[in-house]
């Protein structure tokens, strides 16, 4: 039995109506990210990596000092790299520098002030950020991808009753894609607040609190939904 060819495009007595459902959804931030670097310099190769070690363990316990409001600590980089003397005959190292880079995501947004400030207030450390996110299974995307899908199906029953015809069948369901609006980046911003003469030994009394407010995330889902409908009335 031969088969019967297919009608991508519909036929007179089953037309296709072939629509784009879309949904922009402008939600709160779940996460506030920030990143920490910590530096040392020094003649000796074991005094900077130790004086690095000490200050990356400063910086850490002063992170997971706010317990559950810190959901993720990542260490990303490390480094130590000798600096060599430009002039001279032979190779000699004139100093080491070293540094470590540590990702941390908050999801209390009430001590994300407070802990920038205070990390900004340690010696040779550089904070950067602060950038907004939503988690990758947060409900908001399953609610963007359904509201598109809503969409879809009430474009289709909007141009199917301007021929006076209506929706049979659904044909096709592709997902188009879902992103998230990239959130905004202030590199330095705290580095450059940051006092570069402040103590390792500083007090929490003595520290600064940062006002930051979390940017709004955009959610925005496309669909491609393909539809049978009835014969229009032309």
């Amino acid at each position: 039995m031969q088969e019967q060819p297919a009608h991508p495009y519909g036929t007179p007595d089953a037309p296709r109506v072939a629509v784009r459902g879309e949904a922009h959804l402008e939600v709160d931030a779940e996460f506030a990210g920030i990143g920490v670097t910590v530096r040392a310099r020094g003649t000796d190769r074991r005094g900077t990596l130790a004086d690095l070690s000490r200050r990356n363990a400063l910086a850490a316990d002063l992170v997971l000092g706010y317990g559950n409001a810190v959901e993720r600590m990542e260490t990303g980089a490390l480094s130590i790299t000798p600096e060599l003397a430009e002039h001279g005959r032979r190779e000699r190292v004139r100093a080491y520098h070293g540094h470590v880079h540590t990702t941390v995501e908050l999801t209390d947004f009430s001590a994300l002030g407070e802990l920038t400030a205070r990390l900004a207030d340690l010696d040779l450390t550089d904070v950067d950020g602060c950038w907004w996110g939503l988690r990758p299974g947060s409900p908001v995307h399953r609610q963007c991808r359904r509201a598109a899908v809503h969409d879809a199906v009430q474009r289709a029953r909007e141009y199917a009753s301007t021929l006076d015809a209506g929706l049979v069948a659904l044909v096709e369901l592709s997902d188009s894609g879902l992103t998230t609006g990239a959130p905004s980046t202030h590199d330095d911003l705290f580095d450059q607040m940051a006092p570069r003469g402040a103590r390792d030994d500083f007090t929490p009394e003595a520290s600064l609190a940062i006002d930051l407010r979390p940017e709004r995330q955009t959610v925005t889902a496309h669909v491609e939904a393909h539809f049978i409908m009835t014969p229009p009335r032309l």
